[in-house]
């Protein structure tokens, strides 16, 4: 349809980055949200917190794939809101890509021992969120949006949870 490799390219990488961003702000606002109800805290328990309460339960971590395939519609629809058909495609596949890295890194740093540093580094990262400090380090491939947004964990705050 006219678009470039590298344009094409590039699209997937936005969209991988628009995922990381997703990412950021569902873990933050909608899985850390704080509830007062008794059905508030019940679907909170469902889509975050029974994670949070059994971060090693391997069957916890991983958004059921029945109900991914439901909500890639509205993501589809919201995609060809924000561009036209020609770009669509390929920033809608790296928003997806961006998923699947999200999901395979995030079990891997539940399940997975590293060896080299930036895996280490990751699954510190991470498990310092669940263990220390969960108002803290939202951000599961990277602590890209947790800089840009100051939730990024602290020594002190780590130190005043222990």
């Amino acid at each position: 349809m006219g678009v470039s490799l590298p344009h094409i390219a590039f699209l997937v990488v936005c969209g991988i980055f628009l995922w990381t961003l997703i990412e950021y702000t569902l873990h933050r606002f909608l899985f850390h949200i704080d509830t007062k109800s008794y059905w508030g805290n019940t679907i909170h328990y469902l889509l975050h917190g029974c994670h949070h309460k059994h971060p090693m339960d391997g069957l916890r971590l991983v958004f059921p794939p029945a109900a991914t395939a439901i909500l890639l519609f509205p993501f589809w629809n919201l995609v060809k809101l924000m561009s036209n058909p020609t770009t669509t495609p390929a920033l809608f596949g790296g928003g997806l890509l961006g998923y699947v890295i999200y999901d395979c890194t995030h079990y891997y740093v539940h399940h997975g021992q590293p060896t080299s540093k930036v895996p280490k580094d990751l699954k510190k990262y991470h498990l310092n969120h669940h263990f220390r400090i969960q108002d803290q380090g939202f951000g599961i491939t990277s602590s890209f949006w947790d800089k840009v947004f100051g939730t990024l964990p602290t020594m002190k705050a780590a130190a005043k949870s222990r």
